[in-house]
């Protein structure tokens, strides 16, 4: 069993394991739970009924939450000439065409998210297996022939969600430092945008738990008939 700090024990003690609380009430004490000294980032974690390994089922997208995570990504684009200065223009923080994909199969990867021009994809196909779901895609919006569009958008805050192998969700809504107004904002246009894409062959209950935690804070349990977690 994991040993845990002294500080993470009298923060945990805050939290009822056996509550479900509303999406208010788990804001409020995911920000009084945040005790390092760093403004910590604020994660949910979505359990889905879905089965990742059904195509059809696959949950995967991007959208914008309306106050950003608060964390501004490191963008590396695939791109050359016209498309590779507006993608510097957008402030992409690396762009390169073959010396890029070169770069990273060395090993180079000071990169948060990366975005290729569709030009660029015969070369960038190689590093497949060693990106492995950080290779741009087309569903993520990371393949696009306006790479500078969708830098000043990831710059903005844009997000990509994800559901992976154990059918989980795990993304950032935002920084404790955020107000609680914000954090529920976010966290209500997340649970938004996912049900929109509950995939067809899903029956019954889609989202099936809901939890938040701070990074060095304990998981805290949404009840999912709280109104503001059916949002659609």
């Amino acid at each position: 069993m994991a040993k845990h700090s002294k500080r993470y024990a009298q923060v945990a003690e805050q939290v009822d394991r056996n509550r479900r609380y509303t999406i208010a009430d788990a804001v409020k004490l995911a920000k009084e739970t945040a005790s390092a000294r760093f403004d910590e980032t604020v994660e949910v974690h979505l359990k889905l009924n879905a089965d990742p390994a059904k195509g059809e089922q696959a949950v995967r997208g991007t959208m914008v939450l309306p106050h950003g995570t608060g964390t501004v990504p490191r963008v590396a684009v695939f791109a050359e000439g016209d498309a590779a200065e507006a993608a510097t223009e957008a402030g992409a923080d690396r762009v390169g065409g073959e010396d890029l994909v070169q770069a990273i199969d060395e090993g180079w990867d000071d990169f948060d998210i990366l975005v290729a021009h569709p030009a660029m994809m015969r070369h960038v196909g190689k590093l497949g297996k060693k990106l492995g779901p950080r290779m741009p895609s087309k569903k993520s919006g990371n393949i696009t022939e306006d790479v500078g569009q969708v830098v000043a958008e990831l710059k903005a805050g844009k997000i990509e969600y994800r559901m992976d192998r154990g059918a989980v969700i795990h993304l950032p809504i935002g920084k404790a430092s955020f107000t609680e107004e914000q954090l529920v904002e976010n966290l209500v246009a997340l649970l938004g945008t996912v049900n929109r894409v509950r995939p067809a062959a899903v029956t019954g209950r889609f989202i099936t738990s809901l939890t938040i935690a701070t990074s060095m804070g304990p998981g805290i349990k949404i009840d999912l008939a709280d109104p503001m977690a059916k949002a659609s």
